[in-house]
């Protein structure tokens, strides 16, 4: 065992002290001391053993997750040079994570990692790549659900309880951090019910296991292998981690699945009220105490219209709970099962009042108009005979300037045709393509000669080597373009 064991460093004090004490009472102390560690030390590699286990357990239960989405021209500008920086293409691949909640192929993820995509592409642990189906989505609560289609079934992960929780409770993530594979981190609960104002409903944990873009859609495990939330958002003064990592809690995740996967929909319960946190200064003016939501608006023909709730009461209960802030009132009332009649304990002019009241259903139109997903049809790319790209020979004294050394022959992109596969694969004006295929290029009838040629033997793809003008990494890169266009 290494001495730099935190362990071994924790017991060092005891052993050193001990072996003062030896000089007197004997050696048979030492020994006493010796098999102390010893056996301290062993159940230090047991525990080790059991976490690298399970942790290698589960990971069969993640996946990545690579989607293709446009990416508007200000979106590209913005991240021009960054990490995420693709060059000219428009039509951009993401990266995220997910988890199997079922053998026949069904994965949670975050619906930012899918919004928008028109490809989804998901990685199993084995390096199976399968196409995804977006099945159901949630923009508000931030959750999607991916179909694959398999061959046999999946390893599903098992659900732990989010309400059991505690500060201090060791957790650790899988995911797909900024692209690189399947990772582990591990950290400690942060914090709880924390409010970034993502959503009137914000309940996240926060943890210091790191968490980094790509993360996303992944799971946080307790130390038994549950899930325990699901990996959604860092906060940081930079793109890379901080140590301040969020997730939504399994609960809620649970619930919002199933509603999704029961109804095709979140369909939340509804009281038909605004409400808003009581504070001090409310509390002040009310000649109240600082607790429950003040009721800022009631809804003509609501359920609480109908039960006798009015604009200035304050709820202190709901059901057997009283909840801590109006982000805890509202969850209750969105997971409460339509047409259930709870008792809502109110203040009015300081009396409370006990109020039954029939909880409706979210109506339908109102709230697609906040969470219905938005939809992404695939881009019909055009793919001319020459493939929308305008060549020309290049000139002696544009060599140096192309980067064309070592003998190097190519043919100039003078311009690309909007809209084509070409463009959306980021090829663009400036680039130099050097090979179609195996061969070298020098005039732009070589390019054309080489695409009718691959053409002719009925070929989906080419592959040209292009050196592109603008260069995050020296020298050229290989371009795979669409010679027709998909049936």
């Amino acid at each position: 065992m290494s001495r730099s064991n935190p362990i071994c460093r924790a017991w060092q004090p005891m052993i050193s002290g001990a072996c003062a004490r030896l000089r007197i009472g004997g050696v048979v102390a030492l020994m006493a001391i010796m098999l102390s560690c010893s056996a301290t030390f062993a159940v230090a590699e047991d525990v080790g053993t059991h976490t690298s286990d399970l942790i290698r357990g589960l990971l069969p239960t993640v996946v990545n997750i690579a989607v293709r989405k446009e990416v508007p021209t200000e979106a590209r500008m913005a991240n021009a040079g960054s990490a995420f920086d693709s060059g000219n293409d428009v039509s951009k691949s993401f990266v995220g994570s997910g988890f199997i909640i079922d053998p026949s192929g069904l994965i949670v993820t975050n619906y930012h990692v899918v919004d928008g995509a028109y490809e989804i592409s998901v990685t199993l642990s084995d390096g199976t790549v399968l196409p995804g189906k977006l099945v159901h989505a949630s923009r508000v609560a931030d959750l999607a659900v991916v179909q694959v289609q398999v061959d046999h079934p999946l390893t599903p992960v098992q659900w732990g309880d989010s309400t059991k929780i505690r500060v201090g409770d060791e957790v650790f993530a899988i995911g797909n951090p900024l692209g690189i594979g399947m990772s582990v981190s591990s950290g400690i609960v942060s914090g709880l019910n924390r409010d970034v104002q993502d959503s009137p409903y914000d309940d996240y944990i926060q943890t210091d296991a790191a968490i980094n873009h790509g993360n996303s859609g992944g799971p946080l495990f307790d130390m038994e292998g549950r899930v325990i939330g699901i990996n959604t958002a860092l906060v940081s003064p930079t793109d890379a981690s901080a140590g301040l990592g969020l997730a939504i809690p399994s609960e809620s995740v649970q619930f919002v699945v199933d509603r999704l996967m029961k109804y095709g929909w979140v369909r939340p319960g509804w009281m038909g009220v605004k409400v808003q946190q009581i504070t001090r200064e409310m509390a002040e003016a009310m000649g109240t105490k600082p607790e429950g939501s003040v009721v800022a608006w009631v809804m003509p023909d609501g359920p609480a219209h109908k039960a006798g709730i009015e604009i200035g009461d304050v709820i202190l209960k709901y059901g057997d709970d009283a909840p801590g802030d109006e982000r805890a009132l509202l969850r209750d009332i969105g997971r409460t099962s339509v047409g259930e009649t709870v008792p809502v304990v109110v203040l009015r002019d300081g009396v409370e009042h006990n109020l039954p009241v029939a909880i409706a259903a979210w109506p339908r139109s109102q709230w697609d108009e906040r969470d219905a997903p938005m939809t992404a049809q695939r881009p019909k790319l055009t793919i001319p005979p020459d493939l929308g790209l305008s060549l020309s020979a290049i000139e002696t004294n544009q060599r140096a300037k192309l980067g064309l050394e070592d003998g190097l022959s190519g043919v100039l992109v003078n311009s690309v045709l909007p809209g084509s596969d070409a463009a959306h694969r980021g090829v663009g004006a400036g680039d130099v393509i050097l090979r179609v295929q195996d061969k070298p290029m020098a005039q732009p009838g070589d390019v054309q000669h080489a695409i009718s040629a691959l053409r002719g033997e009925n070929r989906p793809f080419v592959m040209m080597l292009v050196l592109p003008k603008v260069r995050k990494i020296p020298g050229p890169e290989w371009v795979v373009l669409r010679l027709e266009a998909e049936g």
